[in-house]
Formats: structure tokens, sequence, C-alpha cells
């Protein structure tokens, strides 16, 4: 019951972390709790009393606990919940995380071209499971400072060994994920932006014989037609027609962009100024009919493609990578509010960063499965809301009588999301991070008072 019980959350996550004192793992368990329950509110605000803070604060700033300790408590929960599973997409990217708390500042690095801005870098890998449509979890998270005296060097970028490079995170991610998940690696796909087009790290997948679907960055040299990749795809005879939607961005309007699909085997070389034996992939084309400047996707992947149905189910794979942008929505302006804390040290901003991101990928779960409309009018929201919650939550939108069954998913869905004020006046049926989480926080103080009124009785 993820959402109707925080504590019952908080121990299957993190009840096995190896803190070096159980109870260090109990305040873990508590804090967290308390954390999921008030999302996006401060510690301060999320906890009952003083001597709760400063029990959470203690936690926080204590140098025996490291931010690793937690994160891969978390780490092994969602591998032992990956074994249920036949194929999985790991989806990955990097974000960053600018906070602007003078006292911390001097341990952070750049996060931007502004030379003063201050903040963190996390590369996350969320795990999606394609045929179940179901978000599994957060594998792996990787979070660094820049060197703010590196400020203005990427002309030096070439001359830096790759294992030294920032981009030696996508290698790094595909190392820790194959450690956690074993022999069930081989299920796992993972799923890159056109940053992981990386000689060496698509060398690496190959070696290791890990699967992969990465978008092409460039224009790579190749064994086939007139050696270059992109002249190769315009020589491609359309395997089919395939509908994209573009959604709304900035001055860009949403629509569906009707798509031309091909495939063809390639074999890519290395660039002049490197060494590797060349490397033998399947390319995935989509490019949208009558737009110059329209949506154009150039694929490699490590899957076989011989048919346009492989094809078409490369091409559905990466456009799961909403996921992940879903998922930093959902970490720091829709969810938890990860950049509004205030820490004394980069690793206290670390200890609390990290279990605000499983507390992220909690909401989006959530969130997911309600967007799956079929399905969540056909779920009862028990999974969801205990029985107390969602009949205070039917009283007070309903303003009725609760039901003897519970509603579906969708129900209780758009229901916090009126709880905070939504009133679908775009006519998508789709409520955003901040009403959702908003109507979340409301049903979680009327449940308090409830519980409170009902002590108070009980004890008159």
């Amino acid at each position: 019951m993820f959402l109707s019980d925080p504590l019952a959350w908080a121990q299957s996550l993190f009840q096995s972390a190896e803190l070096g004192d159980f109870r260090r793992t109990q305040r873990l368990v508590q804090l967290s709790a308390q954390l999921a329950a008030h999302s996006g509110q401060s510690i301060v605000q999320s906890l009952q009393s003083d001597a709760e803070i400063e029990a959470a604060y203690r936690f926080i700033r204590n140098d025996k606990i490291t931010p690793r300790a937690i994160a891969e408590a978390g780490y092994r929960v969602t591998a032992g919940h990956a074994q249920a599973f036949d194929c999985l997409l790991a989806i990955e990217d990097t974000t960053s995380l600018e906070f602007t708390h003078a006292s911390v500042a001097d341990e952070l690095g750049h996060t931007t071209s502004k030379k003063y801005s201050r903040g963190l870098h996390a590369h996350s890998v969320l795990l999606f499971a394609p045929k179940e449509q179901e978000v599994v979890g957060l594998i792996e998270q990787h979070r660094w400072a820049r060197d703010i005296n590196a400020y203005g060097q990427s002309n030096l970028h070439a001359k830096r060994e790759y294992t030294e490079k920032e981009s030696f995170k996508w290698q790094r991610a595909s190392e820790a994920m194959a450690n956690r998940l074993g022999t069930h690696m081989a299920k796992v796909i993972s799923v890159c932006d056109r940053e992981a087009d990386i000689i060496e790290y698509l060398s690496y997948k190959i070696e290791h014989q890990q699967r992969f679907v990465v978008r092409s960055m460039q224009s790579r040299h190749i064994e086939e037609g007139d050696n270059k990749l992109y002249a190769l795809s315009e020589t491609l005879q359309s395997a089919g027609e395939r509908t994209v939607h573009v959604p709304q961005k900035g001055g860009r309007k949403a629509r569906d962009a009707a798509c031309d699909i091909c495939f063809a085997a390639v074999t890519v070389k290395w660039p002049a100024n490197k060494r590797g034996e060349s490397l033998g992939l399947y390319y995935v084309g989509c490019k949208e009919r009558g737009h110059q400047d329209g949506l154009c996707w150039h694929l490699l992947t490590s899957e076989p493609v011989t048919t346009a149905e492989q094809a078409r189910e490369i091409l559905e794979y990466y456009e799961r990578r909403w996921l992940i942008e879903d998922f930093h929505k959902s970490w720091k302006s829709g969810g938890t509010r990860v950049e509004d804390l205030r820490m004394q040290s980069k690793d206290n901003l670390e200890r609390i960063c990290i279990i605000l991101s499983f507390i992220a990928i909690r909401l989006q779960q959530l969130r997911y499965l309600s967007l799956q409309t079929e399905r969540s009018k056909q779920t009862p929201c028990a999974d969801l809301l205990n029985p107390t919650a969602w009949k205070l939550l039917w009283l007070k939108v309903e303003k009725s009588k609760p039901p003897k069954q519970p509603p579906s998913v969708y129900w209780a869905y758009q229901s916090l999301g009126r709880l905070a004020g939504w009133n679908d006046s775009k006519r998508t049926g789709v409520v955003g991070w901040e009403r959702l989480w908003q109507g979340w926080f409301e049903l979680q103080t009327i449940l308090e008072g409830y519980h409170l009124s009902r002590s108070l009785y009980e004890e008159m």
C-alpha cells in the first residue's frame, strides 16, 4: 500500500540498510516515513515534535552514516523486485540540482553555463517493465559536484582519459547495475539519449553483452554504403508508418507526428583519433513526413532488428524515455522539492537527497498507474489507499456517503487533484505534479485530524 501506509513502505525499502547500528536504521525508516507522508514539506514541517526534529538532524549530520549505505538498501529492494520481470528498460539520464543556501555552496560545483551557479549533478537509472507497464524502481544514482576550479576548461576535455571524464557516468551506471542484478542483467535494455553516444560506452556494452538503445548524436562512419550513418538512412526504404506524439514544450504546440520508420544492420567504425574494433549494431530511424526540421530519431541498438515489427518495438522502448524526465519532475519541482533543501554540508545534503529520490519514485509509481486510464479504471484504489483514507477522500470530494466497495485508482488520482483545486480545464484528464501532491498533502492533513479526534474521543 504505497500511499496509505508510508511506514510500511519505508520499512520495506530501508529496513535492511547497513548503517553500523540498528538504531540508525530505525531512525532512517522513521524519517523516511515521515517525509513520505508529507511530500514536498521541509523536515521541520514533516515532523511533529522538537525531539523528532533533533533526532532527524542528528541522523543527517552523522558522519558514520554514508549516503552510499542509504542508497544501497533501496537499490537492493529494486533489484529484488526486478527478478519478477522478463524484460526491463533501464532508462537513464542526468539532471542538475541547484542550491542557493550559502553555507553549503562552497562544497558544490557549477551546474550551468553561469560561473556562480552552485549545486550537484545526479545521473539516475530507473527500471521500467514495458510488458507489465510498471515503474519498478531506482536501481542506480551517482551524484557529484563539478570542480569549480575547472570551470571554462572544456578545451582540455579531449586530453583527459575516458575514465576521468564526466561522460564515463554511463559506463559507471552499467557497471553498478550489473553488480546488483547479476545474471538478470541479461533481461535489461539500457535506454539513453544522445549524450550516451560515446564510442567507448557502446564498445563496453557490446563487449559485456549488455543490451541497449542509444539515440545517435552524430553521423558516425560506418562500413556500409557511402560510409556515413545519416547518409545511409536517406537511402533506406520506408518499413512502415508510426505516429509519435510530440508534447507541448515552451512555444511548441503539441502535435501527432506522422513518421516513416526504417532499419538496417550497420558496422560502426571508431573515430580516426581512437583505436578499437568496429561495432556490429542495428540502426532504426524515425523521421517525420513533410517537415524538414520535424521529429527525427536515429537510434543505435544491440537488439536484432530485421523486421518492421522489431523496429517499432525499439521505437516504443525509446519513447519511454519521458519516464526519467517525469522522475526528475517528481524529485525536483512537482513532488519532493529537493532543491529547497537547506543543509550545512554536502554529505548532509546527499543523505536527504537520496531519501527524497526514493520518495519521488514512490510518487511516480502512483501517477504512472493513474495515467494508464483503462487499467486504472479497472483497479480498486484499495491497493493505494486504506479504507479510512479513500472514504474520507470520498466524503470531502463527492460530499456523499461512501460506497461499500472501494472506487478505482483513476477516481482516487483525479479526486486528489480536485482536492487541490484541479478542474481539468484543458480536458486532458491529467493532473499535474503540483496539484496531485498538494492534494495528497491535504488528504494526509485530513487523516491526521481524523485520527487525532478519534484518540481524543476515546480518552474522554
